[in-house]
C-alpha cells in the first residue's frame, strides 16, 4: 500500500492527538528516521503545555459584565452558574487554541501571525497593575517566541548596527542590547512587537546549551510610579522587571530564579542612565 506524503498539518495534528489511530502510525514511523523532526515536536509540545499553564487561570474568572448586561432580547434565558462555568471554559479554550494552533506554524518559519499572537490581551484579574501587566506581556512574548528554532529573531545579532537602529526609530528612543557575554549569553538578535499603545522592543539570547533569555522594553510607563524591582512568576516562565522613567523593562527565562536575579541585574546596571 502507497502511504500519504507526511504533511505539516499531519505533525501538527499528531502533536495535539488527533490523528486516528492508523495514520498516527504513519507519522510515528516517519519520525523514527528524522531526528531533527522529532526534536521540533518535542518544542512544539513543551510550548503547548506553556501557554496552557500561563491561559489556564481564565477559567477562575468571573463572567464578563458585558455577558452579564446585554439586552434581553439578546439571551434567551438568564446567565445562570453552568452557563457561566461554560463561558470560562470557552474563552480558555480560545486563547488556548488561537495561541497554540498559531504558534506551530510560527515555529515552522511563517511570520504573518506574530503580531497577532503578541497582541493577546492578558487577563483581565482584578489589582493586575502596569507593572505586573508588563511581565505578563513580557512572558508571554517569551513563551511565544523563544522556542522557535528556525526564526527566533528579525534582525540576526550579526546586524546589530541595523537592529539598534531600527527599533530606535520605531520606538522613538534610543535603545541598545546589553552585553551579557560574561554571564554567558550571547545576544542573538530582536523584533518589534505591539505594546498596548505602541511600539514594543524583544532582544533574545542564548548560552552553549541553548537556553534562551528575553529583554521585553517598554515605552508605555509615563503614568508609572511603580518603579521597584521586582520578580514574577509568570506560568512556567521567571520574570525580573523594572521601571525607569517611561522605560520599562522585564527579563525572562526558564531557569531559576537565582540565576535570572543575577542576569537581570547586570542588564540594570547597564541600563542604568
Amino acid at each position: 500500500m502507497k502511504h500519504l506524503p507526511v504533511t505539516e498539518a499531519d505533525l501538527h495534528a499528531y502533536v495535539d492527538g488527533l490523528l486516528p489511530a492508523d495514520r498516527a502510525v504513519e507519522v510515528a514511523a516517519y519520525l523514527t528516521a528524522r531526528p531533527a523532526e522529532q526534536t521540533r515536536l518535542k518544542t512544539y509540545r513543551a510550548q503547548n503545555t506553556a501557554l496552557r499553564a500561563m491561559f489556564n487561570p481564565v477559567l477562575e474568572e468571573p463572567v464578563p459584565l458585558a455577558l452579564l448586561n446585554l439586552p434581553r432580547a439578546a439571551r434567551a434565558a438568564p446567565i445562570d452558574q453552568p452557563h457561566a462555568w461554560r463561558w470560562q471554559s470557552l474563552a480558555a479554550s480560545l486563547a488556548i487554541a488561537l495561541v497554540s494552533g498559531s504558534t506551530g506554524w510560527l515555529l515552522h518559519g511563517a511570520a504573518t501571525p506574530n503580531l497577532e499572537l503578541a497582541q493577546l490581551e492578558r487577563p483581565a484579574k482584578a489589582g493586575l497593575g502596569k507593572a505586573s501587566g508588563l511581565a505578563h506581556q513580557a512572558a508571554i512574548a517569551h513563551v511565544v517566541y523563544s522556542p522557535d528554532l528556525r526564526r527566533p529573531v528579525e534582525i540576526g545579532a550579526d546586524q546589530e548596527d541595523q537592529l539598534v537602529g531600527w527599533l530606535s526609530k520605531r520606538m522613538g528612543n534610543q535603545i541598545r542590547p546589553p552585553k551579557l557575554g560574561k554571564l554567558g549569553y550571547e545576544l542573538i538578535g530582536g523584533r518589534l512587537l505591539p505594546g498596548e499603545s505602541g511600539p514594543v522592543a524583544q532582544f533574545m539570547y542564548h548560552d552553549s546549551t541553548g537556553q534562551r533569555l528575553t529583554l521585553y522594553v517598554s515605552t508605555e510607563q509615563v503614568h508609572n510610579q511603580d518603579t521597584g524591582f521586582k520578580f514574577s512568576q509568570e506560568g512556567p516562565v521567571q520574570v525580573f522587571y523594572w521601571i525607569d522613567g517611561k522605560f520599562g523593562y522585564a527579563l525572562s527565562g526558564g531557569i531559576n530564579k537565582a540565576e535570572l536575579g543575577k542576569i537581570a541585574s547586570a542588564v540594570y546596571a547597564q541600563l542604568a542612565p
